[in-house]
């Protein structure tokens, strides 16, 4: 009997995948979806920060599967730890297939993200 993988963290992103992001072959560019986790990413960082947050490191990712246009992309984030000024989310990208409820983990990745303050330096990320 196989186990059913569910996503880890917390849904933070879905968003439709429309023709305008895809080959001639109908994959939807990776650089698309690295840009909705990246975007994920500073949502949720922005709210544990309580502020203006950028991206300084995005760690090792590699596709498993395709994003085919009419999926609805969905990005879950994870803050896995916080540091001073820093924080490193785990991120995973899954499609819903068109007109299905099937899930499918297309991606993840590990993304650091660093609070500044209003004149973009760093700044200590607050206490929860």
């Amino acid at each position: 009997m196989n186990a059913v993988i569910k996503p880890n963290g917390e849904l933070t992103l879905r968003t439709l995948a429309m023709p305008g992001d895809a080959n001639a072959a109908g994959d939807i560019f990776g650089g698309w979806v690295m840009a909705q986790m990246d975007l994920s990413c500073g949502i949720r960082a922005a709210e544990r920060a309580r502020g203006r947050v950028v991206t300084a490191a995005v760690k090792e990712m590699a596709f498993a599967l395709p994003v085919k246009i009419g999926d609805t992309l969905c990005i879950y984030t994870d803050i896995v730890t916080v540091g001073r000024t820093s924080m490193t989310l785990k991120v995973e990208a899954w499609a819903q297939r068109y007109l299905s409820h099937v899930m499918e983990k297309v991606t993840d990745a590990i993304f650091v993200m660093v609070a500044l303050d209003n004149t973009g330096k760093p700044t200590p990320v607050p206490a929860e």
